[in-house]
């Protein structure tokens, strides 16, 4: 099994760097090879743009095979050739936009399956503001104020990206969320990393995760850790 980071958007700059640091250093390495997913910024023609920044971040940080891979759409998502690209990845990166496009581009796909084969032979999966949004259990939709099922790699949970801008207010709009669920607020240039189980998770980066479970709030700041239940 591998690994999963959640950013809270923001990503590609500033405190960012130390838990991309540390995938890096999870997936093996300047070596490991890293796939820039722009799945979710294709809606409005970002995402050329977005992959080239992401390129470009992770060389910044002494990546060396860094490449996007061109997944836009349902039929590029079912294409062998980038299925085959993200199998042999070490380091997997969605990156944000259209949460629910990118939720029902990926879903049952052989692009999917094929990062799922990854990370259960220990890549790390890592997944920015729509990106992380998707890699959990439940994502909430914005534009239709409604709750959809995720990718599921994170049981129990809902990610609230760009928690310390706007995101902050979604969480007024899932008073009923689904049952033994756990919302994540997730601030900008902020990452969880998990301790590869999906069980403890720590904070990286300059703001914090914001958990709302039950009738509790509790913050979480960089250095810090806390689980999910159910």
């Amino acid at each position: 099994m591998g690994y999963l980071l959640l950013a809270g958007g923001a990503e590609f700059g500033g405190r960012m760097a130390e838990p991309d640091q540390k995938a890096i250093e999870l997936a093996g390495g300047l070596d490991a090879p890293i796939r820039i997913v722009p799945t979710a910024a294709a809606p409005d023609g970002n995402h050329a743009r977005a992959g080239r920044n992401g390129v470009e971040w992770f060389q910044s940080l002494g990546a060396r095979d860094v490449s996007p891979v061109r997944l836009i759409d349902k039929a590029s998502a079912n294409s062998p050739t980038i299925a085959e690209a993200l199998r042999g990845a070490k380091l997997i990166y969605l990156l944000g936009g259209f949460p629910d496009y990118l939720g029902k581009t990926l879903q049952g796909s052989l692009a999917w399956q094929a990062a799922l084969e990854a990370y259960q032979c220990g890549a790390v999966i890592a997944g920015s503001s729509a990106g992380a949004m998707v890699l959990c259990q439940h994502y909430y939709e914005p534009d239709s104020c409604r709750v959809f099922e995720g990718l599921g790699l994170v049981h129990h949970a809902l990610v609230l990206p760009h928690h310390n801008t706007y995101g902050k207010k979604w969480a007024a709009c899932l008073s009923s969320k689904p049952p033994g669920v756990t919302l994540i607020g997730l601030d900008e240039r902020t990452g969880l990393l998990d301790d590869g189980y999906g069980e403890n998770w720590s904070v990286f980066g300059q703001g914090a995760a914001t958990i709302y479970s039950g009738n509790e709030t509790r913050v979480y700041c960089a250095g810090e850790s806390f689980s999910i239940h159910p």
